[in-house]
C-alpha cells in the first residue's frame, strides 16, 4: 500500500450544487479545482472546465443559472464570516451584488415557475429575523413577501405565491409548521400538539395543493405526510425504517426526490407522477457510492447528479430520460487525484459497540489496510459536529489521510447524534460533557477489544462540537486518551451561547433547552465548560481556528490555549486569518492537515 502526502489528497477536486443552462446544454456548479470555490460550468456532454468566476480570495458559489438565458447567480461570503450576500454575474461577465449591505446575510431561496421572479431571504431589516423578497428577473427590483416580526424559520413558497409555509423550533426535538396567507396577510398554526414532536414543511406540491411536510409523531422516525390547503385534510405519504429527511420536485413537477437517511448512508427515492399516481422510477446501475444533489433540467429531459463513496469523492453524472438516447448515462468529472490509487484508500463499516448502560452506539469505522495483531495501530475516536450531527458514510479526505498514514478511526455517533430515531436524538439533552463523552470513554473500550488496536495509542479530536468533546474528554476524563485535536472546538459553553449570531435568534430558546441557559443554568455550564477545568488538562493537546467564525469566535480557543499552556501541557495552536467555522480555501486544508498528521506522529504514534 502506498502512503500519500497531503497535497495529493487535497488534489482532489471539491464539487457542489448543479444547475441546467436554459438550452440543457450545460451545466453549473462549485468546484475548488483552481484551490479556492468557484463557479464553473461543464458542457453535458462531457468537457473542459470553463470558470465563471476567478475570486483568489473569499470562496464563491455558484446558486442557479436564470431559467431564460446565461445570467449566473452566485453568493460569497467574506472569509469565512457567513455573511452571505447574493450576487449577479451578468451575461456581460461583471458581477452585481444583489444584496449589498453591511453585516447582513441574504440567501437564494427560489424561481417563480416562470422564471419571471426569485426568491430571497434577508435580515437587513431586523439582524435576528430573515424576511423574504421578491426579485423582477429582469429588472431586480424587488418587493416584500413576508415581513417576518414573529421570528420564524422560512419554509418552502408555493407556487401560486398564496401560500409560504413558516417553521418554528420550540425545542431541538420539539417543532411545529405555521402557513401564511399571503393575500389575507393571516398566519394559520397547522401543528397544534403535546409532548415533544418535530413538524418540518418541506415543499409544496407543483399545483399548489397539498403541503408536503416532515413528522415524527406517534413514530421514532420521520415520515413525509401532506396537508391539503382547502380541506386540512392530513395524510401520510411515504415513510422508510429510518429517517426521510427531504422531498421536493422538479421543476415541470413531474418528479419528485425523496432522501432517506439509512443507518449512515443517503438513499436517493425518485418518483415520476402520474395524474394521482406516483412511480418509482428505476435507477441506472452506477459505479459504487451513493446518489446525491438530484437536479432536473427545466423539461426533465434531464437529470444531473453526484455519486460519493467511501474512497471516490463527489462526481457530476447527467442522465438522459428524454433526450437523444433515453437511459445514457454519462460521468463528467473524476475529482479523485489520478496519483491515488482507490485500493489504497478504505472502504467505512457500520459498527455498533454497547455503552456504559447499554445503549447500542452506531459508529461509522476505517481500519488500516496493515493493522494487525502484530502490527498494532494507532487510533482515534473522531467526534462530529452538531450536538446533533451525525457521522455519515461518503469520501472525507481528512480520514482517509490519518487512515492512509496508519491510523484507525471510528467516526462515533455518540447519543445525541441525529439519523437513529428521536429517543437516542434526545438521549443528550442537559446531559453534554456528561453522557455523550462516556460513550467516547466506551469506544476506546470497544477500539481497545478488536485487538489490532494499541490501546495505548488512541486519540480523540473533532470540530465544533466535535471539538468541544475533546476538550471535555481531556480535562473531565484525563485519563482516557493520549491526545486531543479541537477544531474550533467550544471551551466555554457561557460565553459561545452569548455570543452566537443575531440571526439564529429563531433557534435560541431551542439551543438553550438542549445545552443549557446561561443565566438559569451558569453553574451546570461552569461545570461542563473545560476552559473551567483546564488544569485537569494534562496530555498534549492541538487547538486550529479560523479568526472570523461567527458561531465559536476565536476567543474560544485562546482561552484554552492559554490556560493549557499555564500548566506545562504541550499544545500547539493553529490560527488561520481568512477562515470561519470550515476551512475552504485547499491551501488552509493542507497546513492543517499537515500540522495534525504532525502532532498525531510525534505524540500518538510514538
Amino acid at each position: 500500500m502506498k502512503r500519500y502526502t497531503i497535497e495529493q489528497f487535497m488534489a482532489t477536486t471539491s464539487m457542489l450544487g448543479a444547475s441546467f443552462s436554459t438550452g440543457e446544454e450545460r451545466i453549473l456548479f462549485s468546484s475548488n479545482a483552481s484551490g479556492i470555490f468557484n463557479a464553473y460550468t461543464l458542457p453535458v456532454e462531457g468537457g473542459t472546465l470553463e470558470p465563471l468566476t476567478r475570486s483568489t480570495i473569499d470562496s464563491t458559489f455558484s446558486v442557479s443559472f436564470f431559467p431564460g438565458d446565461d445570467r449566473v447567480l452566485f453568493t460569497r461570503d467574506h472569509g469565512g464570516d457567513e455573511n452571505f450576500h447574493l450576487f449577479l454575474l451578468d451575461l456581460d461577465g461583471t458581477e452585481k451584488d444583489l444584496t449589498p449591505g453591511e453585516k447582513l446575510k441574504a440567501q437564494f431561496m427560489d424561481w417563480r415557475p416562470d422564471g419571471s421572479a426569485f426568491f430571497v431571504s434577508s435580515n437587513e431589516r431586523d439582524p435576528k429575523f430573515f424576511d423574504i423578497y421578491r426579485y423582477d428577473a429582469q429588472t431586480y427590483v424587488r418587493t416584500l413577501l413576508y415581513k417576518n416580526e414573529l421570528g420564524f424559520d422560512l419554509g418552502p413558497i408555493s407556487r401560486d405565491e398564496r401560500w409560504i409555509a413558516l417553521n418554528r423550533a420550540n425545542t431541538t426535538s420539539d417543532s411545529d409548521i405555521y402557513l401564511f396567507n399571503v393575500d389575507r396577510q393571516e398566519i394559520k398554526h397547522l401543528t397544534p400538539h403535546e409532548g415533544a414532536i418535530s413538524f418540518r414543511a418541506e415543499t409544496f406540491d407543483p399545483v399548489s395543493q397539498r403541503l408536503f411536510f416532515l413528522t415524527n409523531e406517534g413514530s421514532e422516525f420521520k415520515r413525509l405526510c401532506t396537508y391539503d390547503l382547502v380541506t386540512g385534510d392530513i395524510r401520510d405519504h411515504e415513510s422508510a425504517d429510518w429517517d426521510v429527511i427531504s422531498t421536493y420536485f422538479s421543476r415541470d413537477g413531474r418528479f419528485r426526490v425523496t432522501g432517506v437517511n439509512q443507518d449512515g448512508s443517503i438513499v436517493i427515492r425518485i418518483v415520476v407522477t402520474e395524474g394521482n399516481e406516483e412511480k418509482a422510477v428505476q435507477l441506472p446501475v452506477l459505479p459504487e457510492g451513493e446518489i446525491r444533489g438530484v437536479v432536473f433540467s427545466r423539461t426533465s429531459a434531464r437529470m444531473a447528479f453526484y455519486v460519493n463513496g467511501d474512497r471516490s469523492p463527489d462526481n457530476l453524472f447527467v442522465y438522459d430520460l428524454g433526450t437523444g438516447q433515453p437511459g445514457q448515462i454519462r460521468q463528467l468529472t473524476q475529482s479523485l487525484n489520478p496519483d491515488i490509487d482507490p485500493s489504497d484508500l478504505v472502504e467505512a463499516q457500520v459498527v455498533r459497540f454497547r455503552s456504559f448502560d447499554g445503549m447500542v452506539i452506531p459508529s461509522i469505522y476505517y481500519k488500516p489496510h496493515d493493522a494487525s495483531v502484530t502490527n498494532k495501530a494507532p487510533a482515534i475516536v473522531y467526534v462530529h459536529g452538531g450536538p446533533g450531527g451525525q457521522t455519515m458514510r461518503g469520501y472525507n479526505a481528512q480520514i482517509q489521510y490519518l487512515v492512509n498514514h496508519g491510523y484507525a478511526v471510528l467516526g462515533i455517533n455518540n447519543r445525541g447524534s441525529s439519523g437513529y430515531g428521536k429517543t437516542f436524538f434526545t438521549a443528550a439533552n442537559r446531559k453534554h460533557g456528561r453522557e455523550p463523552l462516556w460513550d467516547c470513554v466506551e469506544a476506546k473500550t470497544y477500539l481497545a477489544s478488536l485487538g489490532y488496536i494499541d490501546h495505548e495509542r488512541i486519540g480523540i479530536m473533532g470540530a465544533s462540537y466535535g471539538g468541544y468533546m475533546t476538550l471535555a474528554a481531556l480535562a473531565f476524563r484525563p485519563e482516557v486518551f493520549k491526545v486531543g485535536v479541537d477544531i474550533f472546538g467550544v471551551s466555554n459553553w457561557l460565553r459561545t451561547l452569548e455570543s452566537i449570531p443575531l440571526y439564529w435568534e429563531s433557534v435560541r430558546k431551542a439551543i438553550y433547552d438542549e445545552i443549557g441557559d446561561p443565566v438559569k443554568d451558569i453553574d451546570f455550564l461552569v461545570a461542563t465548560s473545560p476552559l473551567f477545568h483546564a488544569r485537569e488538562i494534562r496530555k498534549p493537546l492541538m487547538v486550529i481556528q479560523g479568526t472570523n467564525d461567527p458561531r465559536v469566535i476565536k476567543a474560544e480557543s485562546d482561552g484554552i490555549v492559554e490556560a493549557v499552556k499555564r500548566h506545562n501541557v504541550p499544545v500547539e495552536y493553529v490560527v488561520f486569518d481568512d477562515e470561519g467555522h470550515s476551512f475552504t480555501k485547499k491551501k488552509n486544508q493542507i497546513e492543517a492537515n499537515r500540522r495534525i498528521l504532525e502532532f498525531l506522529d510525534k505524540y500518538l504514534k510514538r
